[in-house]
């Protein structure tokens, strides 16, 4: 049997199914037909990754991807399919009111797959430099159900924020409605945690395969408590089925947490990056970047892996055709290698930690076709300008802008 593309000699490792071998994998149309050794069908394209890694293509599930409609949101196509990323989730910009928006004009058109968490509040997070949660009007658990199952194959869950800046007085209401969305939609919900709502209140509300995002978060009411240990309510929630996400951002990573953490063996379910218009190229580079940091601070490359396909395609309810390269699923790949050097690597508060291994993105594949970084660099450059506009117009950088306030425009 012939094949569209065949991909030679590469490490093989998936995951979903204890696999880790030095293969080939070929692939006919959209799906993976064959992986194994030593494949010598015909092919309409071979491409050998001899010294590389080959895995399942890589899942990010929170970033912020509704360019243009948002304070937050990028245009997320081109960074993913440059750095291994296949399948990206963008976590409640659009709530229960704009989010056909984002189906038709980010989701529908895009190559990599993209999918969504509704925000429980039905604004979304159009407007950053307000909490949307602190008027509860903007949130209707019916309406946002009801959007879920209007979607749901473009829907991951619900996304609620659980911060003092996102929910002023109103505590852990915003995740209890969240909740009671989700129960509705028969979803999870994806939680962002952060300082003024105590983490004990949020972890008890939560249900087995609900999310915490922005575990190593440093700003207060985490997971590590003042002397560094995990706080108990973290691991009894985890021992419930609650999964812990990374979710790097602007904001959100500290090494001090993070170092803490996996001295306690406490180590994140699955990794994400957070990206948006003011975390990109600032804190975050991409999914292997994040990735890169863990490996250097312990974490072994296969878990890492791990936690970047198979956990994340189960954390959004994909497993059965993400994440993984069983034959007949789609044909999704990344191809890296692990640079071996002397690299520095930055939290969000600046804390510099050094490096010997970096993982650089080679190839992505996605759908059966390949598609290799530097045939992107010139659309990367003009997302990185749209994002760039956005970042300096929410932080009235006007001078950067060309213009200077009081004068006619």
């Amino acid at each position: 049997m012939a094949c569209d593309l065949l991909l030679k000699g590469a490490r093989v490792i998936d995951p979903s199914q204890d696999f880790d071998s030095v293969c080939d994998v070929a692939i006919v149309g959209e799906e993976i037909a064959v992986v194994g050794a030593e494949i010598e069908e015909q092919a309409g394209e071979t491409i050998d990754l001899s010294g590389k890694i080959l895995t399942p293509g890589w899942i990010d599930i929170h970033a912020h991807v509704y360019a243009g409609s948002t304070t937050w949101g990028i245009r997320g196509d081109a960074l993913c399919l440059a750095t291994g990323v296949t399948t990206i989730v963008d976590a409640g910009s659009a709530g229960w009111a704009n989010f056909q928006g984002l189906v038709d004009y980010v989701i529908e058109p895009a190559r990599t797959q993209i999918l969504g968490y509704v925000h429980i509040a039905g604004v979304g997070l159009t407007y950053g430099p307000v909490g949307e949660m602190i008027d509860l009007r903007y949130a209707d658990p019916e309406r946002t159900a009801f959007v879920v199952h209007n979607w749901r194959e473009s829907c991951a869950g619900i996304k609620v924020r659980q911060g003092e800046f996102q929910v002023g007085e109103n505590g852990t209401e915003p995740l209890r409605l969240a909740v009671q969305a989700a129960e509705l939609a028969g979803v999870p919900v994806m939680v962002h945690i952060a300082r003024g709502v105590p983490i004990g209140e949020v972890l008890s509300l939560l249900r087995p395969g609900d999310i915490v995002t922005h575990c190593y978060q440093g700003t207060g009411d985490g997971v590590v408590d003042d002397s560094g240990e995990v706080v108990p309510e973290v691991w009894e929630a985890r021992e419930r089925g609650v999964l812990f996400d990374v979710g790097h951002g602007g904001g959100s990573f500290d090494y001090g947490i993070a170092i803490s953490a996996l001295a306690n063996d406490f180590v994140a379910d699955v990794i994400s990056t957070d990206l948006h218009a003011h975390s990109w190229d600032v804190k975050i580079k991409s999914m292997p970047d994040t990735a890169s940091k863990l490996l250097n601070l312990g974490v072994s490359l296969e878990r890492v892996v791990q936690q970047s396909t198979s956990a994340a395609a189960e954390a959004i309810g994909r497993s059965d055709d993400l994440g993984t390269l069983r034959p007949g699923t789609v044909a999704d790949l990344a191809a890296f290698e692990v640079v071996e050097g002397a690299f520095e690597f930055a939290d969000v508060r600046g804390r510099r930690e050094q490096g010997d291994r970096k993982i650089e993105p080679v190839l992505t594949v996605r759908r059966g076709r390949a598609y290799w970084p530097e045939e992107l660099s010139e659309e990367l450059e003009a997302d990185r300008e749209q994002m760039l506009f956005m970042r300096n117009l929410t932080a009235k950088n006007f001078a950067v802008l060309g213009w200077t306030p009081g004068e006619p425009l």
